[in-house]
């Protein structure tokens, strides 16, 4: 069998097991038991610990903006759109896709090695012998914690980015906070903030589903779970990407 075909199979038969894998989390998601305690804990692992990542990226982005942004605008005859450009780069695009691909990162990269491990080790199937659902208390807790923290996380990289854009802004010229803010949402409708954060609802939930399945499906010893670690991160990120383009055209549809 040459490459191509050989490829074609390959993510034929990764896509098909991906989507027995999303079968049966999404049977397990509305059939009790539920497990609160470890999906609670999830949710510190993914929002608490990954806020100063997030803050710290969406702060970049901020400052990157009005750097750049402010140049540009000077040229042009347009200084007075600097808050709206910046707010409205932030909120609409800029936020949601960095939360998300910084999220991919981490969180997928320490899903992917946590239950990679675990696989390898024969963890899972101790469970399973236990009388305890994998699917139920491993993966559904993580799916639905990064579901659920990455419109949080987006929030809190918007609020990082608009504050260091604000600074970065005043530094070259003085504006006061208030009238960066009303200028900057003086043309943002609520569909403008809301969509964008809530899209990435849609981020988490393919980060952790990837990265649990790439985790569950490691084999080969600790080489596998390097391997299952890599996948996690490259695939959860391109699928973002992917998603993201899918949902701003979809957006504009429904918006327009």
């Amino acid at each position: 069998m040459n490459p191509p075909q050989s490829l074609f199979r390959f993510s034929v038969e990764w896509f098909g097991n991906l989507a027995r894998f999303a079968g049966r989390i999404c049977w397990t998601l509305v059939t009790p038991p539920y497990e609160f305690r470890e999906f609670l804990r999830q949710c510190d692992w993914v929002g608490a610990r990954s806020l100063p990542l997030v803050a710290l990226a969406g702060a970049a982005i901020g400052i990157v903006l009005s750097l750049q942004t402010h140049d540009s605008l000077v040229r042009f005859g347009a200084k007075s759109f600097l808050p709206a450009v910046v707010i409205f780069s932030i909120v609409k695009e800029s936020g949601p896709i960095i939360t998300g691909l910084v999220v991919s990162g981490r969180v997928g990269a320490g899903i992917g090695a946590e239950l990679g491990a675990m696989k390898v080790t024969e963890q899972i199937d101790a469970m399973e012998v236990s009388a305890v659902d994998p699917d139920r208390y491993l993966a559904v807790t993580r799916i639905l914690a990064c579901t659920l923290m990455l419109p949080l996380l987006t929030v809190a990289a918007d609020v990082s980015g608009i504050l260091m854009g604000w600074i970065a802004t005043t530094l070259a010229e003085p504006i006061s906070f208030r009238l960066f803010m009303e200028s900057g949402f003086k043309s943002v409708l609520y569909s403008d903030v809301l969509a964008p954060t809530f899209k990435t609802a849609v981020f988490g939930a393919i980060i952790g589903l990837v990265s649990c399945y790439e985790g569950m499906s490691a084999s080969g010893g600790t080489e596998g779970v390097g391997r299952a670690t890599t996948s996690s991160v490259v695939l959860s990120s391109l699928f973002v990407i992917l998603a993201d383009v899918i949902l701003v055209r979809l957006l504009q549809v429904i918006y327009a």
